[in-house]
């Protein structure tokens, strides 16, 4: 008998399993978050692994992680935050929390941000307490979590506030990370270098990631055939250069617009029963919105 993964060799095994639903369930699947890991995204995370797994030193290594707005960086953080979530340290049977991910306050402050920690960590706290007191304890259960990473998205927001709020938010995060032993990730926008940048000893510390639009190469196409290994689609799907270069010039190189163009291709194919994505679809296709008034 032929079995379902001996027809799928053009998905993924994690995909094959979606292939046997039905059609509505199949498109439920596109429409839902999904990790993709195409080889940039891999190589981020194995950057964030070989941080993670660094031993406790007087100056940890940091890594900030900038690009464009729809870049893909929030679905990062997600897929490197669930790698490692809460749990018990089965050699000393101790809770511990490797990484810890927050979102850079829109105004800061020094109170406010060690409540969003107080918050994340599930600790009752007083928003009438001094500052030094809510440091002590933040600091107090990070130490007792055991963590490793404080990742920090949105990090550009440190820009919003005066320059004397942003030298204390920089030296803030620099004092976090001496006094835990633990490494710093920020994701921001294209701006955020200004934020990082604020603070000279900060700034050498950390390596520097950037996640640019693609461009019309060979590492588009690698994300292009990412995706459609991920698609659930029964048949495989070939693109001409044509094709792509449509998806390109459509999405301007923007990760975001081309998961969605993708996503809608997918379901379109489910619908109709061709069950893959032909180079016509993707000439005739069009989003529902222009991409300017989506990014503005």
């Amino acid at each position: 008998m032929t079995t379902l993964s001996a027809i799928a060799s053009h998905v993924n095994p994690a995909t094959t399993e979606l292939l046997g639903l039905s059609a509505h369930l199949r498109i439920r699947a596109i429409r839902s978050e999904r990790w993709v890991g195409h080889p940039r995204a891999q190589k981020a995370i194995h950057i964030l692994e070989q941080i993670l797994e660094h031993p406790r030193t007087t100056r940890m290594p940091s890594v900030a992680i900038f690009g464009d707005s729809g870049m893909g960086k929030t679905m990062l953080m997600q897929k490197f935050c669930s790698d490692h979530p809460p749990g018990v340290d089965p050699e000393t049977e101790q809770h511990r929390r490797p990484v810890l991910a927050l979102q850079m306050i829109s105004k800061p402050g020094e109170w406010r941000f060690y409540g969003q920690i107080l918050d994340a960590l599930g600790a009752p706290h007083n928003p009438g307490a001094r500052i030094a007191d809510a440091e002590r304890s933040a600091l107090s259960l990070l130490r007792a979590s055991q963590i490793q990473i404080i990742v920090i998205d949105e990090v550009h927001n440190i820009l919003s506030g005066s320059y004397r709020e942003q030298r204390t938010m920089l030296n803030m995060l620099r004092f976090i990370s001496n006094d835990l032993k633990a490494s710093l990730v920020c994701f921001g926008v294209m701006e955020a270098r200004e934020a990082i940048q604020g603070d000279a000893q900060l700034a050498r510390r950390f390596d520097v990631v950037t996640m640019p639009r693609w461009s019309a190469d060979e590492a588009f196409e690698e994300l292009v055939r990412a995706i459609l290994r991920n698609q659930p689609l029964r048949e495989r799907s070939v693109l001409t250069a044509k094709a792509l270069r449509h998806i390109f010039v459509t999405t301007d190189g923007i990760t975001a617009r081309i998961f969605r163009m993708m996503n809608a291709l997918a379901t379109a194919a489910i619908e109709s029963g061709l069950e893959r994505i032909t180079d016509d679809a993707v000439l005739a296709w069009t989003p529902l919105i222009s991409g300017e008034a989506a990014f503005v």
